[in-house]
């Protein structure tokens, strides 16, 4: 990954309390995954900003070196790495997904 990806990286995940790199947009999710993910955050009501990989190839293979995760889509809330749609939907089910975006709210 080159600085300049390292940099537009960090700056979307600095900007937005919570980022999620995922296929397609969350008005149109391109994979089950990413409408996992943008299905949870909406049913939490927070704002949210994604960014579509599939129009980024620098984005989507740097997004894993980053993240040093494999799979997308990729989470972000408040500056850390939250994971992917399976830890979303573990985290929301058990309630630690509502608790880390209130905090991340909050700040």
């Amino acid at each position: 990954m080159t600085p300049e990806v390292q940099e537009r990286i960090e700056k979307l995940i600095k900007e937005n309390k919570i980022m999620v790199f995922m296929k397609g947009t969350k008005l149109m999710p391109q994979c089950g995954f990413s409408n996992n993910a943008v299905q949870i955050l909406n049913s939490l009501g927070v704002p949210f900003e994604t960014f579509d990989v599939l129009n980024d190839y620098e984005i989507r293979q740097g997004i894993k070196e980053f993240s040093n995760w494999p799979t997308i889509p990729q989470v972000y809330i408040n500056g850390e790495f939250l994971g992917g749609s399976d830890i979303l939907i573990e985290m929301y089910n058990n309630g630690e997904l509502q608790e880390t975006v209130e905090i991340a709210m909050a700040s």
